[in-house]
């Protein structure tokens, strides 16, 4: 079921006249399965007698975007053409930025079909295209359980004001999405890809992108893996989940953030998938489900209805206040981007977590918090802070320039928070100490992190 709150029409252009196929234009929903854009794609052509061509064009030289990201995009890149053309779907990858890929097929096109992203580039190219296509275009929301503006008309102030909206229309939008029949084979339609994805760590090395961040080994891109990933998940951690999410030592992360990053597994077959497997009670499943859908969907409400997300006037303005009022505090400590870069404060708790990003693109949500709020700590000011969390996170997690990295980098500054009792340096803004580290094996953290950061060498 594809519900048509999922659906709009972004021009007003005309049909293609004599058209060739149905192109589905595809961004940030990088998948052949579970994937409603695909699937309203092929609708639209089975209802005109017409075949499903999809295209995507690589937005190299991108900013921040660096071979590490590149790498896992790259694998999961390379499965979606063999999956679509057993389905009878053309596929077309192009070394070449996406507007004029799009542009260049949709001139053959009854109409396009896109996906939708909340983050403002994505929408920039989408918007460009729109105004440049010489057919209809029509976008398909389909990396969110519910759509953005169906969950909310209006920019949420804390996960306690979205949640029993959201939660209210679940039952609407966990439904299963059938794979449609394809009825007419693109097989006759040629193949002028220019994308050689037949080497991905060749062909990453030679893109224009930051080569000294390299792809990690701890992650591979692409649909099967996250699905092959999930179903050992559901099958041996799920269990447990509601009291050891908060324990990096517990094994109860699910590690499904990369790829849902990448569109390269769908939200609602996740929520479903965790609805229905055996393991687990239905406190685990709860907690599961408000990570990904309550936490998760707030970050896309942030996106959407706050235009400067990425900068440091998206805290809320009693957290800037509060900040402003203590920007002259002595600070304990005081770093430079730089050491924090290299992991080289006083905390050698700090550090591994830095060790774990850097190393691995990943660190678990716990230490997220903790790392963050320190940087805020042992800045020179909150504006310093904001631009070292977010270049840190944005360059070394797999994960990084995603809804919920601006979001939580946001969070560190007091957004979707409350004000707290006035400390130094924070203010009411929250703050976390050493204390916290002493709810799980902060040690045996260390350690690991130690033999991940080996494995990587």
């Amino acid at each position: 079921m594809i519900q048509q709150t999922r659906i709009r029409t972004i021009n007003q252009a005309p049909e293609g006249q004599a058209p060739s196929y149905v192109l589905y234009w595809m961004g940030l929903s990088q998948r052949a399965r579970c994937n409603p854009a695909l699937e309203y794609a092929v609708e639209e052509a089975n209802s005109r007698h017409l075949p499903v061509l999809v295209c995507y064009g690589i937005a190299e030289g991108f900013p921040e975007v660096n071979a590490r990201h590149w790498s896992f995009l790259l694998e999961g890149m390379a499965e979606i053409g063999p999956a679509l053309e057993k389905r009878g779907i053309g596929f077309v990858a192009r070394r070449a930025p996406p507007v004029e890929t799009a542009l260049r097929y949709a001139a053959k096109a009854a109409l396009v079909v896109c996906d939708r992203s909340e983050l403002r580039p994505a929408r920039q190219f989408q918007a460009d295209f729109a105004a440049r296509a010489p057919c209809r275009v029509m976008q398909v929301e389909g990396d969110v359980v519910v759509p953005v503006q169906t969950a909310s008309p209006k920019h949420e102030i804390a996960a306690r004001t979205f949640r029993p909206k959201i939660n209210r229309l679940l039952p609407d939008y966990l439904v299963p999405l059938e794979e449609r029949e394809v009825r007419h084979s693109a097989h006759h339609l040629p193949n002028d890809s220019t994308l050689d994805l037949s080497d991905v760590p060749r062909l990453v090395a030679s893109l224009k992108a930051d080569q000294s961040v390299r792809p990690v080994r701890r992650f591979r891109g692409g649909t099967m893996e996250a699905e092959a990933q999930l179903r050992t998940y559901l099958d041996n951690s799920l269990a447990g989940y509601a009291a050891g999410r908060g324990r990096p030592e517990a094994g109860a992360a699910s590690h499904m953030s990369p790829y849902l990053h990448f569109g390269q597994i769908s939200p609602v077959a996740l929520a479903l998938a965790v609805q229905q497997a055996p393991g687990g009670d239905a406190e685990d499943r709860a907690a599961y489900l408000e990570e990904l859908v309550v936490r998760r969907e707030l970050a896309m409400n942030h996106l959407h209805y706050e235009p400067r997300y990425d900068d440091y006037t998206a805290a809320p303005a009693w957290a800037r206040k509060t900040l402003d009022a203590h920007r002259s505090d002595p600070r304990p400590f005081l770093y430079t981007p730089e050491q924090f870069e290299q992991g080289l404060t006083q905390d050698r708790y700090w550090n591994a977590a830095m060790t774990e990003m850097r190393e691995t693109g990943y660190m678990h949500n716990h230490m997220r918090m903790y790392w963050g709020k320190k940087i805020v700590e042992w800045s020179a000011s909150p504006e310093e802070a904001w631009n070292t969390a977010l270049r840190l996170n944005n360059r070394y997690f797999i994960d990084g320039r995603d809804a919920n990295s601006f979001t939580n980098v946001g969070w560190l500054f007091g957004l979707h928070d409350r004000p707290w009792g006035p400390r130094p340096v924070y203010g009411n803004v929250r703050s976390m100490g050493q204390a916290s580290l002493k709810k799980f094996d902060a040690d045996g953290y260390v350690r690991e992190v130690e033999r991940l950061a080996q494995a990587e060498q």
